[in-house]
């Protein structure tokens, strides 16, 4: 549900109060007015550039990637975990890397 600002029309967001309640002020104006939808809420904001860091085992990335059937450049081996990542600009399409199940050696494709 939306609030607007009954004065001026305006979107309303929610704040806290002196006494650390939710209210709803303008943006525009600055009217302020009890916050009667118990839904708003007020969250944390995110940083931007803040990521997550996620740290695998060797043996954990390997069970977790899918397999396909492609020759290893190194030892000729058949089968090679793969996974695809962004390397370049949004219009290009994503590179493709291999890991030969057999040796681990690894390679790309440029899709």
């Amino acid at each position: 549900m939306v609030m607007t600002c009954p004065k001026c029309g305006s979107l309303m967001i929610p704040k806290k109060d002196k006494n650390g309640k939710t209210i709803l002020v303008c943006r525009r104006c600055g009217y302020k007015m009890k916050n009667t939808n118990k839904k708003i809420r007020i969250g944390s904001k995110i940083k931007e550039g803040e990521k997550e860091v996620i740290v695998l085992e060797k043996r954990e990335i390997n069970d977790n990637l899918p397999k396909t059937h492609v020759i290893c450049p190194k030892c000729g081996n058949d089968e090679a975990y793969w996974w695809m990542q962004q390397t370049r600009s949004a219009d290009e399409p994503p590179t493709i890397f291999y890991k030969c199940t057999k040796c681990g050696y690894q390679w790309r494709s440029y899709g």
